[in-house]
């Protein structure tokens, strides 16, 4: 699998936001740390094998919506989102 560190970012969550790393292990988000942590002993961006800066950008670990109707016609009438609104409301929860 392959190991990837997003770094630089300001990752938001439910709880709010912060500058924070965000380590991914194949398909899989296994921690979010303090910037430039070596909490798991090592240097991790020295033993991944690719980082992504993030830097002036937000990193939303999780945020994805699998299902949606913008844009289109559905049920007879126009769904109300557009892919910019959706994807805004998908982000904060629905």
């Amino acid at each position: 699998m392959t190991t990837t560190l997003i770094t630089g970012g300001t990752v938001v969550s439910a709880t709010g936001r912060a500058a924070a790393d965000v380590l991914i292990d194949g398909e899989t988000i296994v921690a979010v740390l303090q910037p430039g942590s070596e909490l798991l002993g090592t240097d991790i961006a020295a033993s991944v094998d690719r980082v992504i800066d993030a830097t002036g950008r937000y990193v939303i670990p999780g945020g994805i919506d699998a299902h949606t109707h913008m844009q289109m016609p559905f049920g007879g009438t126009d769904a109300s989102d557009t892919f910019e609104t959706g994807s805004r409301a998908a982000a904060w929860g629905g």
